[in-house]
């Protein structure tokens, strides 16, 4: 038997004679949606696969449809005579655009058997001339192979070795799809072994020294592995002892790595070619130079066994020495080893000479997280599920360490400045007056940075949009220091006669990895948010604007800030200001004009015109006419259909009027408002989003309790969605609040600030509104089953991104805020949540 070994991830090109037995080894070899045959292609194109006046058609199908396998990751067979060079080059090259390796498949069968099957064939009538002109084609190719691009070459010369041939599908280099860690993930060393050794340490690795003293292993006793990210050598003052370290680590099993572009050029300078001796390479050569020829041979060895990246985890962690974008995850090609190693570069340099590189992680949206290196940066920051652990410790920064799936940081200072760097470590910050407010801090597109999600990016339509709704209606930035998020509702319910359930809450949060969930009652009121200061404070909407005039504000101020102090929160939080999330009702508070001029109208209508519809109907259907002699006829018209639908409208129309109406009370001045307060978001010196919902809740409690007539209680449910009777608690909870007129719940994780799971981060909280109460959102008739089944396919993606960088956004506000930062630093975040309330998302969601 012959095993033919191919990457498990190819485009495998078969290259033979007609009658070579190309179709049926492919038959034999390989899974019957893998193979694309040039015949099938001209018979879909042309009704006949020996019509050779549609093969550039046909070749054209087969082209697209093996690029749509390679994009979504499938190994693709070529099945086509592929003898000429020019039909091969486009299929290397198809290939290299989708990043997989090429392999050819050569059956190279003696000439007149290829004839004689032929012969036999009735559909096959082209003689012996073609045949002999492609295996001449054939036999001159062959040994140019591998020049032409392919990474692997088979040649099968007999009919028995055909026949013996089995294909080996090996795992692609930088497949480690099957290692879970955990990991410690380490930045751009440079030769800085002392900072190394002592960041190890701080990981909880136990250092092997050899007979000289020199470290030559590490190993954690919890099977922890380190993952270097490139850039173990030059500059620093010790790079022949981070690479001993390194090599004597991975060769314990301890470590992986991948090649940093100092490494390249490295491997480069020990096979004797001409690099420029720059950029600390010179100091790791004279340190090898006083290294025995079996250590550098070892390094060479080493460094060039080194594969561009790492996919890793199921494919949850990606590492890369200069990161790498989601469309060359696991793949492998000359122009993947180049982004891995240098990044998105222009072909430009900077001031400082320095390769001017595109930001590719600002438009990163992968699953994965992907750690890298490559940039010195002053401070970890996450951009879109990705890391730049390069701290600069060469250049008297920091040495870093991600650990993964905890997704922790863990940093060094460096002992020493050991290179001084080209381009300044941290760059010099503008002094500006820290109330001062710039145009130019929130127009056009711009990039924020959070602590919980990374970057966030505000495209310049968006930030126009919210330039007019802060500028012309609300408060000033200095009383405005929180935005609430939008909340996506739930996934779209799988019962009959439901559009959302909390089934499908408790499933997604058990999905997501969190056990501990808090149902807390919906509040049918407007979003508002409270910031008591001791100069007054504000209390505003979710677009910033005040709910009432300034008196009728200072006097609830007054009074929240009165039940503060009688229910000792002030003493207990050591604070003389507070944030308060809630909810304000009625809901007619605010949405008075909403009220007159939508819902009210709606339900009128139909109320008016409906009964008079009905009663007409009921008519028809019983009408009789009298005869002459005094007898009567039935005339009764066939109107059952209608009249069901008609009084099907009006049963609907009554609920949506009373659906409406059951959220509006009167109020005059604070006379029957009303505060649900969910969260306290901050006080002074401290944010509390790493507090658990039932201590937030809790304190609402207490000033319910210190004002019951201005604050309401939230009535919640703690479930554990691993536990079906606890589930089935939180739905029968749900039944019964909105059978009894409630608007629906959220489902929050009970720890509230949870961390990434999975490779996402869960949603703060899902919305599970009430059948009754979303027909004021739907419509009256959206029950009907036409209506709901098209309402079903509502898209909830464009709403949860949303949801969670909105969310991201506001905890950066308040964290900048509890901080002391300037106010233009916390109106940044603010003003990025309500500029991505101007995207476009379906409302009602």
């Amino acid at each position: 038997m012959t095993e033919l070994p191919i990457p498990a991830l190819s485009l495998v090109v078969l290259i033979g004679v007609s009658g070579s037995g190309k179709s049926s080894f492919a038959a034999d070899a390989f899974r019957p949606y893998e193979v694309l045959s040039s015949d099938y292609c001209r018979a879909l194109v042309s009704g006949d696969e020996n019509d050779q006046s549609a093969s550039a058609d046909a070749f054209d199908v087969l082209h697209h449809i093996a690029g749509k396998r390679l994009d979504r990751g499938l190994l693709t067979v070529v099945d086509a005579t592929n003898v000429s060079r020019e039909a091969r080059a486009s299929l290397v090259q198809l290939a290299r655009d989708h990043d997989v390796l090429p392999v050819a498949i050569v059956l190279d069968v003696p000439t007149q058997l290829a004839i004689a099957r032929n012969a036999a064939r009735a559909d096959r009538s082209f003689g012996e001339g073609p045949i002999r002109r492609q295996a001449s084609q054939l036999r001159r190719s062959i040994k140019g192979l591998g020049r032409e691009g392919f990474r692997k070459v088979h040649v099968l010369s007999s009919v028995d070795e055909i026949a013996e041939a089995r294909i080996v599908r090996e795992r692609l280099l930088n497949d480690f799809r099957d290692q879970h860690g955990p990991f410690d993930i380490v930045g751009d060393v440079h030769g800085c072994l002392d900072e190394l050794l002592e960041l190890l340490d701080r990981l909880g690795y136990r250092v092997a020294c050899d007979d000289l003293d020199r470290a030559v292993d590490a190993e954690h006793p919890q099977g922890r592995r380190v993952v270097f990210v490139g850039d173990l050598v030059d500059r620093g003052p010790s790079s022949v002892g981070v690479l001993r370290l390194a090599m004597g680590m991975t060769a314990a099993g301890h470590a992986l790595a991948v090649p940093g572009n100092h490494e390249a050029k490295l491997i480069r300078a020990l096979d004797g070619r001409n690099v420029h001796v720059g950029h600390g390479l010179d100091r790791t050569l004279a340190e090898l130079a006083e290294e025995t020829d079996e250590f550098r041979l070892a390094v060479r060895e080493w460094c060039r066994g080194l594969v561009s990246h790492l996919v890793l985890d199921d494919g949850n962690l990606v590492v890369a020495h200069a990161g790498l974008k989601e469309a060359y995850h696991g793949r492998a090609s000359g122009r993947v080893r180049s982004f891995a190693l240098y990044g998105d570069t222009t072909g430009e340099t900077d001031e400082y000479g320095l390769p001017v590189r595109l930001p590719w992680a600002n438009e990163y949206r992968g699953r994965a997280v992907v750690a890298y290196g490559h940039t010195p940066t002053p401070t970890l920051d996450w951009v879109n599920n990705t890391l730049c652990l390069d701290t600069g410790c060469v250049f008297g920064g920091r040495l870093s360490a991600l650990r993964y799936p905890e997704r922790e940081t863990v940093s060094v200072d460096a002992s020493a400045v050991h290179y001084e760097p080209v381009k300044p470590l941290v760059p010099e910050v503008e002094q500006r007056d820290p109330d001062e407010l710039r145009l130019d801090d929130v127009t056009g597109r711009r990039s924020i940075e959070t602590t919980v999600m990374g970057r966030v990016t505000i495209t310049a339509e968006d930030a126009a949009g919210a330039l007019e709704v802060m500028s012309r209606f609300a408060l000033h930035p200095r009383l405005v220091p929180y935005l609430p998020p939008t909340m996506s509702p739930v996934a779209t319910a799988k019962r009959a006669g439901y559009l959302e359930h909390p089934d499908e809450a408790f499933a997604t949060f058990a999905e997501w990895g969190v056990e501990r969930v808090v149902c807390q009652e919906k509040h049918m009121g407007s979003r508002a948010v409270v910031y008591l200061r001791p100069d007054g404070g504000s209390v505003y909407t979710r677009t910033g604007r005040s709910f009432f005039g300034a008196e009728l504000t200072t006097q609830l101020l007054d009074r929240v800030r009165t039940a503060v102090g009688r229910a000792g929160l002030d003493r207990e939080l050591q604070t003389d200001w507070l944030l308060l999330d809630a909810e304000l009702l009625p809901w007619s508070a605010k949405a008075g004009k909403l009220l007159r001029e939508q819902y009210a109208p709606v339900g009128a209508a139909a109320l008016m015109a409906l009964p008079a519809a009905v009663s007409a109907l009921r008519m028809a259907a019983a009408r009789e006419v009298a005869r002459g002699d005094g007898s009567f006829r039935s005339t009764r018209l066939d109107v059952g259909p209608l009249l069901e639908r008609t009084e099907s409208r009006l049963s609907n129309a009554e609920a949506y009027d009373a659906a409406w109406q059951r959220y509006v009370w009167p109020s005059q001045g604070l006379d029957g408002v009303q505060l649900a307060v969910f969260q306290v978001l901050a006080a002074q010196g401290a944010s509390f989003a790493g507090r658990d919902h039932e201590w937030h809740l809790a304190i609402a409690d207490r000033l319910v309790a210190a004002d019951p007539e201005l604050f309401r209680t939230t009535r919640r449910l703690l479930v554990d969605v691993g536990n079906g009777e606890s589930v089935a608690a939180g739905v029968r909870w749900w039944e019964e609040l909105t059978d009894a007129g409630g608007e629906g719940m959220v489902v929050k994780p009970l720890a509230n600030l949870v961390p990434v799971s999975k490779g996402r981060r869960p949603q703060p909280g899902l919305k599970v509104r009430g059948r009754e109460y979303l027909r004021i959102i739907y419509g009256p008739d959206y029950t009907e089953r036409g209506n709901l089944d098209r309402l079903r396919n509502r898209n909830l993606s464009r709403k949860r991104s949303l949801a969670l960088r909105e969310y991201a956004l506001g905890l950066e506000a308040v964290h900048r805020l509890v901080a002391g930062e300037p106010l233009w630093r916390v109106h940044e975040a603010v003003f990025g949540v309500l500029a991505l309330e101007s995207e476009p998302v379906d409302p009602r969601l």
